[in-house]
């Protein structure tokens, strides 16, 4: 039973997988910030952004399920 105490609750590869997510919602953030059409309504601000921020958080439920 101690031995389950010192181990983590994910692998490594889980860790990198979701080290991948989180830059991909930092990334999918930062270009909605750099649409300079007015209240964010051009190309970057309502269509690559957000498809780049919900494609991090379909690597994060992935980094959850995944086996190590």
């Amino acid at each position: 039973m101690e031995e389950n105490k010192d181990r983590l609750a994910f692998g490594k590869k889980n860790y990198i997988v979701m080290l991948v997510g989180i830059a991909l919602l930092v990334i999918g953030f930062i270009i909605m910030t750099l649409d300079t059409e007015p209240y964010g309504l051009g190309f970057l601000g309502i269509t690559l952004g957000p498809i780049i921020v919900m494609a991090g958080f379909v690597v994060e439920v992935f980094a959850i399920l995944i086996k190590d």
